[in-house]
């Protein structure tokens, strides 16, 4: 591993610098990676690592959009492409992809398919670490391990094709084998992770649902939400409204903060937007901070995972789904937002 300064706290991290990619093949190279889910990172990391050449076969259910999602990726029925319970049974790593909800659901079949000495892999901690809501409880013969990318599935592929990778945090929750960090550590890599950093299963779910639920998502939609009705009740155009809060940050203003640093995007706008970023972002982080206390609590207690689980695992979860993102969708803000994305120069050439 080697040793970085993260401002002023020296962590360790892995990069394919010290692990290389021929170092995961040999480590893994008598491995059946069974991917258990082809939904949202599924796709990702079985494609990269079907890419990097390691033995790889897809489990999902039958007749559904993402098993012909599957198919059109190129693995085959019968050969790389299998019902969950045969994947499972054929994997010496199961990669546990299925949603949070279906993790629960399929439980005690997979856990039937599990033999000494496998590896159960898991993207996210929520099913280990809330184990008294989930009945997630892995026998004590396989080797229980994270690697949680840090970013949708969809970033995964789509960064592991411009070679630029995706961070990701790994975690051993339980080694049974005495290859567990290696095992994961290789699995990372053949994801096509840019570098890698230690963590817990625990530090990860709390992490990973705060985040979600807070800057990455939940609170850049409503802060977004709030500044586009703001300037539309104060009689600014649609179009006006959506460029100065959404458009200019995704297409511009973002990307330098992910080039450079805040302060950097900061020292390069005009002084009177520094001026204004400098003065008010203190406002709103004193602002945001109790929201974000309750946040963490109800992440910690579980709170978030009971309604994820209420939630999801009822039988028109995807129609109650639809309902909620059609108010989204066909919202002014967004609607606008569709028709702005149309006027694109990259958008305007493919008519």
């Amino acid at each position: 591993m080697a040793v970085i300064d993260f401002g002023g706290t020296k962590e360790e991290v892995v990069t394919s610098e010290e692990f290389s990619l021929e170092k995961a093949r040999e480590i893994l190279k008598d491995e059946v990676i069974a991917i258990l889910g082809y939904g949202v990172q599924g796709p990702g990391q079985a494609l990269n690592m079907k890419d990097n050449g390691f033995q790889v076969i897809v489990g999902q259910r039958e007749g559904t959009q993402s098993w012909e999602k599957a198919i059109a990726d190129g693995f085959v029925p019968g050969e790389t492409l299998f019902p969950i319970k045969e994947a499972a049974q054929k994997g010496t790593v199961v990669q546990y992809l299925l949603s949070d909800a279906g993790q629960v659901a399929t439980w005690p079949m997979i856990k039937e398919c599990l033999n000494p000495g496998d590896a159960l892999y898991f993207s996210h901690g929520f099913g280990i670490v809330y184990k008294e809501q989930t009945g997630i409880v892995p026998p004590d013969n396989v080797d229980v391990i994270l690697v949680a990318p840090k970013g949708s599935g969809k970033t995964v592929r789509t960064n592991f094709l411009d070679g630029s990778g995706i961070n990701s945090s790994f975690a051993i929750f339980q080694d049974s084998t005495g290859k567990a960090k290696e095992r994961t550590i290789a699995l990372g890599i053949a994801i096509g992770s840019g570098y890698l950093f230690p963590t817990t299963f625990k530090n990860e779910v709390l992490s990973d649902l705060t985040g979600e639920r807070g800057v990455l998502m939940g609170c850049l939609a409503g802060v977004m939400e709030a500044q586009y009705n703001l300037l539309r009740k104060h009689g600014h155009s649609p179009s006006e409204s959506f460029n100065e809060t959404v458009e200019e940050l995704t297409q511009s203003l973002i990307r330098l903060v992910a080039q450079n640093g805040m302060d950097w995007m900061f020292g390069n706008c005009s002084t009177t937007a520094q001026r204004g970023a400098l003065d008010w972002a203190p406002k709103f982080r004193d602002a945001v901070v109790p929201v974000f206390d309750d946040l963490y609590e109800s992440v910690q207690n579980g709170t978030e995972t009971k309604r994820t689980l209420d939630r999801n695992s009822a039988p028109d979860y995807r129609e109650r789904l639809e309902e909620e993102l059609s108010v989204i969708r066909n919202s002014e803000m967004w609607r606008t937002g569709a028709a702005v994305r149309a006027l694109r120069p990259e958008n305007r050439e493919k008519k």
